[in-house]
């Protein structure tokens, strides 16, 4: 599922890695365990983590703007809860297929729908029977939905994709409340006006929420934050100035550089990352326990088949898939050959028309990473009668489909290792066995390929993305194809999906510290992100190649949440700290005025854009010997000193001024200086290092990122 823009005015929501995304009934198995709020350290069985400090995240109200909701869910059960918290001011609207007075309950407290302005821009009434949409808070696409659950959904057992990832779905925030407000319509395939969103965020504010989830990014090239045309920067800033926390999707759009979106230094920008889970396949090649091999065999592949005729079982190979069901489907393999005088017949060449196909597996090679072409691909082969596909492609961004057709995922190398055996045999045939669900050793976090990547391309002093979370094949509640049922899941893929793990764990921190400020908290899950992973090896962001991650990929790292409850430091603002970087931007006075609706006039000498207070340092363009300051506040134990660790690469050099901060009872903020200078002689890339402020027992990390610039650049 993808959505596009039709009118630049309108902000495009981005929503999960594009593809095909099959949904069953639930069935019912064995109780196991779930896997992203497990894998972040939030296992409901703890006692001591954040999840059960903050009694789930009891008394906070997240609000989304979002595709709608699919109340009648089991996840969007009130069951446990608490009254509804008496300065909540929203309402249950109702509409199409919605009845307000039935739909909300002590979970999902409010509903609203917005589309005047998309029917203002498009010139005509919206016909819901024509887009499959509905015309109220009602979800039809389900990325709203599934975004609710991972939020703040409450425990449903037995949740699984058709047996896999089989345990416990549950919402970030068990104990919080939702309120959904529907700002995007599957017009053309799905836009969100700015209008709409606008009103959504006034709406919101009003209505009395605690954190927003804003799963929606506009295209590159980005509007300034005082640009009327940017719904998002506007509409999150009222929010953040009330005392709400905004957590916003980075963007669909990597691995490039420079893609990243939601770049307001009062929002808090997720990217995707991965999870220690995967799910393999097995391939197993030959026919009745034998591989038959031909005596013609090319030049480099004969000790691979030497190796294969020396043993009188099937050779076996592992892919990814979500190739669910019982039984194995065994057939004859295929591999488009043409001449070399023609193209190469690869993956997205394939047609509903190669009826060659009918009753075989295909093997194809993806030419290049464009998920949709792909999905048309595999849909061919099903469309075409084939009875199942293996996509070699590279290993560094591949997922699993899920759909009900036997499609498996293998790395270009397995894939050549495929085709040599079918270019050996007279006869190759395949066997494709079900998925199971692995989980932990040796699957490793990874930046998610499709993650959007810094630096910001409009304001590439301020970091981001700010931090990581799980955003790939999330299993989350879905509105389901019988609407008798009342449990239907999904997995999803998407920034989208990264996105509400972070506001429910905003939620979580919220619950439990409910006095501190947007910046508070945004501070504390960027200084105690993980840089590496929890085993003790690197994270790595992937890409064309794969490479180490940094900041730019993740910004702080990925999401710490029980180290974010306990930051020791954190690094505060607030309206006139965002006042300082809207002047320090050089935006004149009026449309500051209209941003912050009160008057402002910036200094006549215009501040310096490196000295926000933001727990990250960036220098895009370092020139000579600079100076940054930062305030840190302590939220720690009253009596503490902290020492500064810096860690740089070669040619760096980085000295903070005092190099200790001793924090009392009457000394509770303290400033200090970083100074950054360069010994490199040459314009170059980004370098990344980092400032860590310790006592002991916390660790507060700030990313730091500096680019050389030696006279005048020319790229």
């Amino acid at each position: 599922m993808e959505w596009k823009a039709f009118n630049p005015r309108f902000c495009v929501v981005v929503i999960e890695l594009p593809g095909v995304i099959h949904v069953t009934r639930n069935r019912f198995y064995k109780v196991q365990t779930t896997r992203s709020w497990d894998y972040l350290g939030l296992s409901s069985t703890s006692l001591s983590n954040l999840l059960n400090k903050s009694k789930m995240g009891n008394g906070v109200i997240i609000g989304l703007l979002d595709t709608g909701i699919w109340p009648e869910l089991e996840v969007f059960n009130d069951e446990n809860l608490g009254p509804i918290p008496s300065r909540w001011r929203g309402v249950c609207e109702s509409g199409e297929h919605f009845d307000g007075a039935k739909a909300c309950n002590r979970k999902l407290i409010g509903a609203r729908y917005f589309i005047s302005g998309l029917e203002a821009e498009y010139g005509q009434p919206y016909n819901t029977s024509e887009n499959d949409d509905y015309m109220s808070p009602r979800d039809s696409s389900g990325h709203g939905t599934h975004t609710s659950s991972i939020a703040g959904g409450s425990f449903v057992a037995n949740a699984s994709y058709d047996g896999l990832g089989l345990g416990t779905v549950r919402g970030g925030a068990p104990g919080a409340y939702l309120a959904m407000y529907k700002v995007c319509w599957r017009l053309y395939g799905g836009v969100c006006a700015d209008a709409d969103v606008l009103k959504a965020f006034d709406e919101a504010i009003n209505d009395g929420v605690d954190v927003l989830s804003v799963s929606l990014a506009a295209d590159i090239p980005l509007y300034s934050e005082v640009d009327h045309r940017g719904s998002i920067p506007i509409g999150s800033f009222h929010a953040v100035a009330k005392g709400i926390t905004v957590v916003c999707a980075a963007g669909n759009a990597g691995p490039r550089a420079e893609t990243v979106q939601n770049t307001a230094p009062w929002i808090l920008t997720v990217a995707a990352s991965t999870v220690d889970r995967s799910f393999p396949t097995p391939i197993t090649l030959g026919n009745n326990h034998t591989i038959i091999v031909s005596n013609k065999t090319l030049t480099g592949q004969r000790k691979w088949l030497d190796r294969i005729r020396t043993n009188s079982y099937k050779y076996r190979f592992q892919g990814q898939a979500m190739f669910t069901g019982e039984d194995t489907v065994s057939a004859a393999l295929v591999y488009p050959e043409v001449s070399d005088l023609m193209p190469p017949r690869n993956c997205e060449s394939l047609s509903s028309n190669d009826d060659w196909m009918a009753g075989k597996i295909v093997l194809c090679f993806a030419s290049d990473y464009n998920q949709s072409l792909l999905n048309d691909a595999i849909l061919s082969v099903k469309a075409a009668g084939g009875l199942g596909v293996i996509v070699s492609r590279s290993p560094s961004n591949y997922y699993p489909y899920a759909m009900n057709f036997p499609c498996l995922q293998v790395t270009y190398e397995t894939g050549t290792q495929i085709l040599y055996y079918i270019r050996s045999t007279s006869n190759p045939q395949v066997r494709l066995s079900p998925s199971r669900t692995h989980i932990g050793k040796p699957v490793s976090t990874n930046v998610a390929y499709f993650s959007s990547r810094g630096p910001s391309s409009n304001v590439p002093a301020i970091l981001k993305p700010d931090i990581a979370a799980p955003g790939v094949q999330i299993l989350a509640a879905i509105p389901p194809f019988d609407e008798t049922t009342t449990g239907a899941f999904a997995f999803l893929s998407g920034t989208s999906m990264a996105t509400p793990h972070v506001s429910g764990i905003v939620a979580l921190l919220k619950s439990l510290y409910p006095d501190w400020s947007p910046a508070a908290i945004k501070s504390a899950i960027i200084t105690t992100g993980l840089t590496s992973h929890q085993s003790g090896g690197p994270i790595f962001a992937e890409g064309e190649p794969p490479k180490l991650a940094d900041p730019f990929d993740f910004g702080g790292g990925i999401v710490n949440p029980n180290s974010a409850a306990d930051p020791g430091l954190v690094y505060d603002m607030n309206t006139e700290n965002y006042v300082h970087y809207l002047c320090a931007m050089g935006y004149n006075n009026s449309d500051i005025s209209q941003l912050t609706e009160h008057p402002v006039v910036c200094p006549s000498k215009q501040p310096s854009i490196l000295d926000v207070n933001l727990p990250s340092m960036t220098i895009p363009n370092l020139k000579k010997p600079t100076i940054l300051t930062r305030t840190v506040t302590n939220v720690g134990p009253v009596n503490s000193k902290y020492k500064a660790i810096v860690e740089f690469a070669s040619g760096i050099n980085v000295a903070v001024r005092p190099e200790t901060l001793i924090f009392s009872s009457r000394t509770k903020t303290i400033s200090f200086s970083v100074m950054i200078s360069s010994a490199h002689n040459v314009n170059a890339g980004y370098y990344f290092g980092s400032l860590t402020w310790t006592d002991g027992v916390h660790v507060v990390r700030s990313p730091i990122s500096v680019r050389t610039e030696v006279g005048e650049s020319f790229f």
